[in-house]
């Protein structure tokens, strides 16, 4: 047991729960791995007041001062070492060691983009619409931000949207994924130097989220999950008039055409659709490829497939656990569907026989995949491609738009115009082209249609927590022609028309 017991975290320091206490269940070996108390209604109230009030005095500061300390935030991520904290994310939701280590290396780059980014981006001064008036825009933080969080990438997801939040001005509460508390709590010893009480971490379930954006004390709400969440989020969200960004996961098309450098693509196409065993939200699930190419391309993914490791995270594998029981159900019920309606299983397919106690899957290609499939309209979240073959690009946009999702999509080719053609065309807010799943701090992230309200990262990211409020000054105070009252020869009619 690599925990016996975790508390809330708030207040600048971890607090002795006083809630009902869970057990956290390694998918890996189905061990009880530590535990989790949820926090209650009076811990609740506790943080979101010591929240507010260190808020208060936060948003006092000038931009140079928060941007200082959230450079000394990222100086103490680099500087700490996060070994344990990967670890527990490992045994608490499967992933592998080095995909842990991996996206905590990528936490401090993130504080110290947004420190900068609210230096520069406070506000505009706007050509006057009258002489001797200074007209512009300030921006001015929200109050409190409620995180709610995903299994997948506990923390660094976290940071995107804290990071943002904090150099707005905001204080944040963060609500854990049941799944990945303990890993999450593990990395609250980074703001211990900032205001006690102006990052929390409470432990909870539905409720407590719904508690958290329901709360007259809470002023925006940032989401990462499904759909079906997300929809009750943002729903939730608007019934407060609360601003929300909300990244809601998809079933991301992959296109190969003829002119694809097809080694590249099915190495691309690997790490698209199996990384974190395809708990991604921008994983690849349905691929699209040309008829020309369509066998050597599914030759080369196979071979490259097949050299995945399966097994316990914390051991040399590229493919973990999925996160739980019903994870593996739904997977294995879209692979079933499938197959009865005619696909091939080109690999894996089965639970891996070396793995059998634990949620694993072995990384399985579909061939000949149909529309009527369920696979190719719901998300799989798991580690399953399913392939189809098509004749040409236009075909293959058609069928990668045909979705109610819209997060990423991606393309492997060597012509300028096809790339270009993919990136007006497809329906995603996010295009990569030759190189899948990668973002960068200085560009959104968010998606269309169902996948998502808003963006993370980006100047969009850093104004999702932050309003605006028009100035207008005039320094030479003086009495203006439009003010009242009107002069007579203003209106319609004169007098004299009256009584003509």
């Amino acid at each position: 047991m690599v925990d016996p017991f975790v508390p809330v975290y708030f207040s600048g320091t971890w607090r002795e729960a006083v809630g009902p206490v869970h057990d956290v269940i390694d998918p890996a070996t189905l061990f009880v791995t530590g535990r989790v108390a949820d926090t209650t209604e009076a811990e609740r109230e506790a943080a979101l007041d010591a929240a507010r009030a260190a808020q208060h005095h936060w948003a006092k500061r000038d931009a140079k001062s928060r941007a200082a300390a959230l450079h000394g935030l990222a100086n103490r991520i680099e500087a700490t070492d996060m070994r344990r904290c990967a670890e527990l994310m490992c045994r608490e939701m499967g992933k592998t060691y080095p995909d842990a280590i991996g996206e905590l290396a990528n936490c401090a780059g993130v504080f110290r983009y947004f420190a900068e980014m609210a230096r520069d981006e406070a506000g505009k001064v706007a050509g006057t619409t009258q002489p001797g008036s200074f007209q512009f825009a300030r921006y001015e933080p929200l109050g409190l931000s409620v995180h709610i969080m995903p299994f997948n990438f506990p923390v660094l997801l976290m940071c995107w949207t804290v990071a943002a939040s904090l150099a707005a001005g905001n204080g944040c509460i963060v609500k854990p994924a049941l799944t990945a508390t303990l890993s999450t709590l593990a990395f609250m010893q980074v703001f211990a130097d900032l205001p006690e009480g102006l990052v929390a971490c409470l432990p909870g379930g539905a409720e407590l989220a719904t508690a958290l954006i329901e709360s007259p004390k809470t002023h925006a709400v940032a989401f990462t999950g499904s759909v079906a969440a997300g929809r009750a989020v943002a729903m939730a969200a608007a019934a407060q008039m609360k601003p929300a960004v909300i990244e809601a996961g998809g079933s991301d098309p992959l296109i190969v055409t003829a002119q694809a450098p097809l080694e590249v693509a099915a190495a691309g196409a690997v790490t698209a659709a199996f990384h974190l065993t395809g708990q991604v939200c921008t994983s690849a699930e349905r691929l699209f490829v040309e008829a020309p190419v369509y066998d050597e391309f599914l030759q080369r993914f196979a071979e490259k497939t097949k050299a995945l490791r399966i097994g316990n995270g914390l051991k040399k594998s590229e493919i973990g656990p999925l996160v739980s029981e019903a994870a593996r159900e739904k997977v294995i019920r879209l692979v079933e569907d499938a197959r009865a309606k005619g696909a091939g299983v080109l690999t894996g397919g089965c639970i891996p026989p070396a793995q059998p106690v634990g949620w694993f899957y072995e990384p399985t290609i579909l061939t000949d995949c149909t529309p009527e499939m369920a696979i190719m309209s719901e998300e799989c979240f798991g580690p399953v491609a399913a392939v189809m073959k098509v004749d040409h690009l236009d075909e293959a946009i058609r069928q990668a738009n045909a979705t109610a999702f819209g997060l990423g999509a991606s393309i492997f080719t060597t012509s300028l115009e096809e790339a270009m053609e993919a990136a007006e065309r497809l329906e995603a807010g996010m295009v990569w082209v030759n190189n899948p799943l990668i973002d960068n701090d200085a560009l959104p992230f968010g998606g269309w249609k169902q996948s998502g309200l808003g963006r993370e990262l980006s100047r969009l990211g850093l104004d999702m927590f932050r309003r605006s409020k028009m100035v207008v000054i005039d320094h030479k105070p003086r009495i203006q022609g439009w003010w009242y009252p009107y002069p007579d020869e203003w209106f319609y009619e004169s007098e004299g028309r009256k009584h003509s």
